[in-house]
């Protein structure tokens, strides 16, 4: 047929405009890459793609194929080595001879390269084969230490949240939280349990003979040149212990307001809220649903010169340049409340604490607010409205409440539907009234839903991200009206409907109609407004 497919090497590199090279030199990838499983990398994937890394240095990496229409590979390795890449062309007798000329290096030069502390930034497996190759783990850690760095560095690429290590009777399942959703990732043998486990232990600074109760630890990483702090926690169950990691990667960028989904009116409220002197702004919403990332966006929004900016979290999940942070440690009694206390000796503008969990934090939270300070914490309440009465049931005076606060958002995170797969949708007249939409105010009914389909670009998800969704309470005189005469967040809610207040699931709706999410999406996470 004369297509692209069927010419060689040298043509395919003359047509896309890539260098071929007849005989390469000596291979000389980054000594950062020969590390514990790289070998397998230009093994058996190498041989597989006919591509390898081939020579460059810590800001570039030269990229030796014979297939260069494979882009899905070149991806690959540009997204595990995480530097620019230049491609050069090659035949494939060539790339096998380079791929030999890397195993004999490396059979030579072994020592010290399957250390877990030196060995953060393994690919050791491209395509997703996750399996440990060695008959008795206990009699050779090392296939261990390279597995579990592996699985590491595979969350950490694919954006997972969460890694779970989980025992059932016959077997260890791997699974990665990613957007608020669990996927498989390996199943391997029972008989690999307790090494894996005894691994992540040693690593967490835990103590591994200790099988009958909660333990909690963290790691300190790097993965690509990127800091990461893995919190650890293992429980015991009838099948041996589960671990879960939550990666948090420290020099994450702070995302903008906009980039969090706050968009429009609310994000006009929110610039203004945030310039105010002194008064405290609420995030309320479950576990994960982005609080603390909000606030970050907050803060880094108003981090300014001439302002000093301190925190009390639990944990600090990023750094901000320019704030003091603090982490609670409650081992040694440093306490949110206490904590908050001496942040205030410390002449600070802007305050953040990580979490109201108890009447003392609210409290001093409230008298820094009435003392000119701003501060911004956080609340676990479904919905803004009920933030207010959380207050009250804390035992915090009603005026106390009412004069302190400025406005308390609510939030969820959604996934975002995959620009690649999704499928152009016309919205049916249920699925308006599930999203409380008029169908006659409705200018158009085209919107997207997932697709149904392979997808490369999302793992045949069909979502690719998420994004939040938001309602925004102003305290206002008539709330605060509300607050002294302690009704319930039903009453309040209802008044600032009638002022134009907009509920979580109003905003979802602006969502799916911008074709952002799905209506499933929305209805997942605002169910409990069906109740109310």
């Amino acid at each position: 047929m004369g297509g692209l497919d069927s010419q060689s090497p040298r043509q395919l590199a003359a047509q896309l405009g890539f260098r071929f090279v007849e005989r390469l030199g000596e291979p000389q990838p980054p000594r950062d890459l020969i590390r514990g499983d790289f070998d397998r990398i230009v093994g058996s994937w190498g041989r597989q793609n006919l591509t390898i890394p081939y020579d460059g240095d810590s800001n570039k990496l030269i990229v030796a194929t014979s297939e260069p229409l494979n882009t899905q590979a070149i991806d690959q390795l540009r997204l595990c080595y995480r530097r620019p890449i230049e491609v050069i062309v090659t035949s494939p007798d060539e790339v096998t001879r380079a791929i030999n000329a890397i195993r004999t290096t490396l059979m030579s030069d072994r020592s010290s390269t399957l250390d877990a502390s030196t060995d953060k930034e393994d690919g050791d497996d491209l395509q997703n084969q996750l399996k440990i190759d060695v008959t008795d783990a206990e009699d050779d850690d090392a296939p261990i230490i390279r597995y579990l760095n592996a699985i590491i560095f595979k969350a950490s690429s694919e954006r997972a949240s969460d890694v779970h290590i989980e025992s059932f009777e016959d077997m260890v399942k791997v699974r990665f939280r990613i957007d608020g959703t669990l996927y498989d990732v390996a199943t391997e043998k029972k008989a690999f349990q307790a090494s894996i486990i005894s691994r992540i232990k040693v690593m967490a600074g835990l103590n591994i003979a200790e099988k009958r109760l909660p333990q909690d630890g963290r790691i300190g990483i790097k993965i690509a040149g990127r800091d990461v702090d893995i919190r650890v926690s293992t429980i015991p169950t009838q099948f041996g212990e589960r671990v879960v990691m939550r990666l948090l990667d420290k020099t994450a960028t702070v995302l903008d307001l906009e980039q969090l989904g706050i968009l429009g009116r609310n994000l006009n409220q929110v610039v203004k809220l945030i310039q105010k002197p002194n008064g405290i702004i609420l995030v309320t919403g479950p576990t994960g649903s982005g609080k603390t990332t909000t606030l970050y966006s907050c803060l880094s929004r108003i981090n300014v010169p001439g302002k000093n900016i301190l925190t009390v979290e639990d944990p600090i999940e990023y750094q901000l340049p320019g704030i003091g942070q603090m982490q609670v440690n409650p081992k040694i009694g440093f306490t949110f409340a206490s904590g908050l206390r001496a942040i205030l000796r410390q002449d600070p503008d802007i305050v953040m604490v990580g979490e109201i969990r108890d009447s003392e934090t609210a409290e001093i939270a409230i008298q820094a607010s009435l003392t000119g300070h701003l501060v911004f914490s956080t609340l676990h309440t479904n919905d803004s409205s009920g933030a207010l009465t959380r207050l009250l049931d804390m035992g915090i005076e009603p005026f106390l409440v009412s004069s302190s606060l400025l406005a308390v958002m609510a939030q969820r995170l959604v996934r975002k539907l995959c620009p690649y797969c999704r499928e152009e949708h016309e919205l049916l007249d249920e699925e308006l009234v599930e999203l409380g939409l008029n169908h006659k105010s409705v200018k158009s009914r085209v919107s997207y839903k997932p697709g149904t389909g392979t997808c490369e670009h999302c793992q045949n998800t069909h979502y690719s991200g998420r994004t939040g969704i938001h309602e925004l309470l102003l305290i206002n005189d008539d709330i605060r009206a509300l607050i002294l005469q302690r009704v319930d967040s039903n009453s309040i809610k209802n008044l600032a409907l009638k002022q134009g207040f907009e509920t979580l699931r109003m905003d979802g709706a602006r969502k799916v109609l911008a074709g952002m999410t799905s209506v499933e999406e929305v209805m997942l996470v605002t169910h409990e407004e069906m109740s109310h």
